[in-house]
């Protein structure tokens, strides 16, 4: 189920994510069920995560934030040059969102 962010959540996430360094970084073997593994790792870890994509042309790094977005089923909150800043609710929160 993919997680859907109001103007002012993704507004608040982008604030919080500024002081962040990237956690996981993609490089030029692109988006594999590795880099997807890892990335649900930090999800789960810290939430709120900054992604680094290596090495890509611009239509590349959107096609693999999209494939990211839907493997580790969190939000794009923000995508700026080569970096992805992704959000994904704890299971906690998840719940409270779902009632």
């Amino acid at each position: 189920m993919p997680v859907s962010l109001t103007p002012r959540e993704r507004s608040h996430l982008k604030a919080r994510a500024h002081a962040l360094e990237p956690k996981v970084m993609v490089g030029h073997g692109g988006v594999t069920p590795a880099v997807i593994a890892e990335i649900v790792h930090a999800l789960t870890a810290h939430e709120l995560i900054k992604v680094k994509i290596l090495g890509a042309d611009r239509e590349t790094r959107n096609t693999m934030c999209d494939e990211i977005c839907a493997g580790t089923d969190s939000a794009s909150v923000h995508r700026v040059g080569k970096v992805l800043v992704l959000w994904r609710p704890t299971p906690e929160e998840a719940k409270k969102r779902a009632e």
